[in-house]
């Protein structure tokens, strides 16, 4: 049997040679060209590992969990590294595929691409609405009766021209702007380092020093449910951390850079995370830490150090522009495939003379105008920020569990190409069903506060609706014809 047997979707989905070579060129203008390097897509994904839920969301976490957030995001970020390694080893094991949305309907149906892709889009405008929501906040740091769409419509406009020009444009954008998170992390460990070795007094009296992280209430302060809480914004905190698949069409050398870029998420966890969050605590009591504010930029105020907090909030504004940057460019990619397979209007699946799918791109850009009007309409900028970032969770799970529901298929239906894999996922089926464990653990904790409980019952609305839409779309004569093409090589894996 051939790595792709589906040739209805083949046809439709990928370039001529279905192994396409890692250094695929930018020519024939009708399909995305690998422009993307080593450089671009390690920093794209340390961009995607440090969201606008660490800079912002993390206050209202710790003010839930207090210290007891640091194990909150060492769980999700171990359980979220076996999602990157599944998703990589399908992802390697046929080159044609462009995303996980490709690979979900080749392994489960075409209903699957079409509820994958469309769902990751819907994610990443949720979450592109968050960010600017975030960053509309963190303008009025500087602007204090400066409306707030003002700043959010701005941000709006900007995220589209950074996206126009050639995908390596925006790969050097955003290699640019996970470069200033790193340092700005990076630097805020070491003050924070250098104030708790010197026993740095805030003007509040607060003396900084790692018995902050068990001297009031110990580790668990909030008790068991104050730590099921954290779960909620620390989740968003990780959305983006599969955006390097997303990547694998415009990448160079995918067999290369997708594995390395995987296999650091466990270093970028620990550091950008696990230190970061370990030094603020130490140097900011948890309960000195207030839940509408950026605990990166308290820090720094509640030292006594205003221009480095102003440089801070400069950093996280940043921070939730290079998310919705990269929000922008996966939607844009993932509207684009959609359209490449029939489940988007054709006019989504053109692309510029720059290889730039700008009709796709504009569509996104239209859609994170709610953002503005949410800004505009509403009072509360953390109010806002915790309901589109518990919608925007709960989808990227659903995302995340097609990927291992995809895994189990391709072990169970392709095993000579998981036998021939040189980057398997660790602890293969097994942990697959862990995880989804976990995301059910994670789905009942959104259940636990009324905040996010109003957020998890509206969710379902958008499967119905995508359930409307299928249910039409499929009768038409291309979408039956994969699916008997999809039928038929289920049928042949049986009689194998």
């Amino acid at each position: 049997m051939s790595e792709r047997t589906n040739p209805t979707r083949a046809s439709v989905a990928s370039p001529p040679d279905p192994s396409p070579s890692p250094q695929d060129s930018d020519s024939g203008g009708a399909h995305l060209s690998r422009q993307l390097s080593n450089r671009h897509i390690q920093l794209i994904a340390i961009g995607g590992a440090i969201g606008t839920g660490l800079f912002m969301g993390s206050g209202k976490t710790i003010s839930l969990a207090g210290p007891s957030v640091i194990f909150v995001y060492m769980i999700i970020g171990f359980m979220l590294f076996f999602v990157m390694r599944a998703m990589g080893e399908i992802l390697l094991s046929n080159l044609s595929y462009k995303s996980f949305s490709d690979f979900a309907g080749d392994l489960l149906g075409p209903w699957a691409g079409f509820f994958t892709g469309w769902t990751y889009w819907f994610c990443w405008i949720v979450t592109g609405i968050a960010d600017i929501i975030a960053i509309a906040g963190y303008v009025t740091y500087w602007w204090h009766d400066l409306p707030l769409w003002i700043p959010a419509l701005g941000a709006v406009v900007l995220l589209i021209a950074l996206n126009l020009p050639t995908v390596k444009a925006f790969g050097e954008t955003e290699f640019w702007f996970a470069l200033i998170k790193i340092l700005a992390i990076g630097g805020l460990i070491v003050v924070g380092l250098v104030m708790i070795f010197t026993h740095f007094t805030s003007p509040d009296g607060a003396v900084a020093g790692f018995s902050n992280l068990w001297n009031d209430g110990g580790l668990f302060p909030t008790g068991p449910m104050g730590f099921v809480a954290g779960f909620q914004i620390a989740t968003f905190a990780f959305v983006g951390i599969e955006l390097v698949g997303t990547t694998a069409a415009e990448a160079k050398d995918p067999e290369k850079n997708l594995p390395r870029a995987i296999n650091s998420i466990p270093v970028r966890v620990m550091l950008f995370y696990v230190v970061a969050l370990v030094v603020i605590i130490s140097v900011t009591p948890w309960r000195d830490i207030l839940p509408d504010k950026s605990p990166f930029v308290t820090m720094f105020t509640l030292a006594g150090l205003g221009i480095a907090a102003s440089v801070i909030n400069f950093v996280v504004l940043t921070s939730a522009a290079s998310s919705a940057n990269s929000g922008i460019y996966s939607t844009s990619r993932m509207v684009y495939g959609l359209a490449q397979e029939g489940d988007a209007p054709t006019r989504f699946g053109t692309l510029t003379r720059r290889h730039v799918p700008a009709n796709a791109l504009m569509l996104s850009g239209v859609f994170l105008l709610a953002g503005v009007a949410m800004v505009a309409a509403g009072n509360s900028i953390i109010a806002a920020f915790t309901l589109v970032t518990t919608i925007s969770a709960l989808l990227f799970m659903f995302v995340w569990s097609i990927i291992l529901i995809s895994y189990v298929v391709y072990r169970k239906r392709r095993p000579h190409l998981h036998a021939a894999s040189t980057f398997r996922m660790p602890g293969g089926v097994v942990m697959c069903y862990v995880v989804l464990a976990f995301f059910g653990f994670l789905i009942w904790a959104l259940t636990q506060k009324d905040d996010t409980l109003h957020a998890l019952l509206v969710t379902p609305v958008w499967f119905a609706i995508l359930g409307v839409a299928w249910s039409i779309l499929r009768r038409r004569p291309g979408h039956q014809a994969r699916e008997a093409a999809f039928r038929a090589e289920i049928a042949a894996t049986h009689h194998e």
